[in-house]
C-alpha cells in the first residue's frame, strides 16, 4: 500500500534525523511522495530531493510556519512553495532571530532553577541554525533531568510553566500570506492543537479561509477517528483541501514513525492531484 506524508521535520529545524535520513525511512514505511515541513525554515528541502531521486520518492517543498491569534498559537503548513523565494527567507530570517533572543532567555531561567545547562550545548544538539524548545528538551533529557521531551514541555517549558518564556510571531493571516506569496497552498496545521478564544473551530477556520487558507490537515497521527471525520466534513462544508502527516520529528517524539504516525495513520494518497490542481501542478 502506497503512503503519503505530508508533515515531516529534519535536522534542519527541531527534528533529529537528516533530510536524507527522513527520506530513507519514508521509502521503508511505502511513502511514495512527501513534503519536508520543517519550522520556518527550507534549507533541508534541497538534500531530500536529491535523495527522493534516489529512491522514486517525490518531494514537495513544504515549511510549518508558527503563528499567534490573541492568546493561541497556530501553525501554518505551506506546501509546493517557491522555497527559494529572496522575500520569504527574509521573513524566515526575522523569525530564527526571535529565536535566537528568545532561546538563551530560556536557558536562564533553566540555570536559576538550578540546572546545569548551556546555550552552547543546546546549539550543539541542534546543529544548524533553527535552535527550538525541542533543542533545549533535547539537552534536558541528555543531562538526564527528564526523561522525554514531552516531560520536558510539561515540567519547564510550556506557557505557564517555569522555563516559558513568550516569543514574537506572525498573525496566522500574515504567514498564511507569506506562503500564498511565494506560491504555496497554506493549510491549518493538527486542527486538534487549536484553542480559538470566544470561538468556534468552525468560525476560526472560515476567518482563516477570508485571509487566503486553502486546506486542514486532516489526517494526523494523533487525531481520534472522530476527530479526522470532524475535520474532513469541515474541510468539505468549505471547499477546503484536506491534507495528512505523521509530525514526525524523530527523538522528541519517539512515538511517531514516519508514514504511520503511531501506526494506525493513513493519509490517502488520492489527495495529492488535488493539492497539485490547486496549486497548478498538474
Amino acid at each position: 500500500m502506497s503512503r503519503l506524508d505530508l508533515h515531516l521535520h529534519t535536522t534542519h529545524s527541531d527534528g533529529s534525523c537528516t533530510p536524507s535520513e527522513v527520506v530513507h525511512l519514508a521509502h521503508q514505511a511505502g511513502v511514495t511522495a512527501l513534503a519536508i515541513t520543517d519550522h520556518d525554515i527550507t534549507t533541508g528541502i534541497a538534500e531530500a530531493i536529491t535523495a527522493g531521486e534516489q529512491y522514486g520518492i517525490e518531494v514537495i517543498p513544504g515549511v510549518e510556519i508558527s503563528s499567534m491569534i490573541g492568546e493561541t498559537e497556530l501553525h501554518i503548513l505551506g506546501y509546493f512553495l517557491d522555497w527559494n523565494d529572496p522575500l520569504l527567507h527574509e521573513r524566515f530570517q526575522t523569525l530564527r532571530a526571535s529565536r535566537h533572543r528568545r532561546n538563551p532567555q530560556i536557558v536562564e531561567q533553566l540555570q536559576a532553577l538550578g540546572i546545569d545547562i548551556t546555550y552552547d550545548e543546546v546549539r550543539a544538539l541542534a546543529g544548524s541554525d533553527s535552535v527550538g524548545r525541542p533543542h533545549i528538551a533535547r539537552a534536558l533529557m541528555e543531562k538526564h533531568v527528564v526523561q522525554s521531551a514531552q516531560e520536558a514541555f510539561d515540567r519547564f517549558l510550556a506557557k505557564g510553566k517555569p522555563a516559558y518564556v513568550p516569543r514574537d510571531l506572525p498573525s496566522p493571516a500574515d504567514a498564511i500570506q507569506w506562503i500564498k506569496g511565494a506560491r504555496g497552498l497554506a493549510v491549518l496545521a493538527h486542527p486538534t492543537w487549536v484553542k480559538p478564544a470566544n470561538q468556534t473551530l468552525n468560525e476560526l477556520v472560515r476567518e482563516l479561509k477570508s485571509a487566503g487558507l486553502d486546506g486542514v490537515e486532516v489526517y494526523y497521527s494523533t487525531h481520534a477517528a472522530r476527530q479526522t471525520r470532524e475535520y474532513l466534513s469541515l474541510a468539505q462544508q468549505l471547499g477546503l483541501l484536506a491534507t495528512g502527516g505523521s509530525d514526525f520529528h524523530g527523538i522528541t517524539k519517539p512515538d511517531i514513525e514516519v508514514g504511520i504516525g503511531k501506526g494506525n495513520l493513513h493519509t490517502p494518497p488520492s489527495l495529492l492531484p488535488k493539492m497539485k490542481a490547486a496549486a497548478g501542478r498538474l
